[in-house]
């Protein structure tokens, strides 16, 4: 069994244990996380130089349809 298996397991075992306020605690907790790790993610992505420009770049050629089908290519 892989560890990312046994922390979930490990993780449902306690929320068992629960009462529905901690759980919403714990839900909100969560839903940190997740929002803070897209943050990082996106961060990671603005510190490339020059990412911004080629971003607005690539969304100017697709709604103008200077594209390509990746199946083609």
């Amino acid at each position: 069994m892989n560890n990312t298996t046994t922390i979930r397991e490990k993780i449902n075992q306690y929320l068992d244990g629960l009462s529905s306020e901690r759980l919403e605690l714990v839900a909100d907790f969560l839903a940190y996380l997740a929002d803070k790790e897209t943050e990082d993610a996106t961060q990671e992505l603005l510190d490339i130089p020059g990412f911004i420009e080629s971003f607005e770049r690539g969304k100017k050629d697709v709604a103008e349809s200077r594209v390509k089908n990746w199946r083609i290519i």
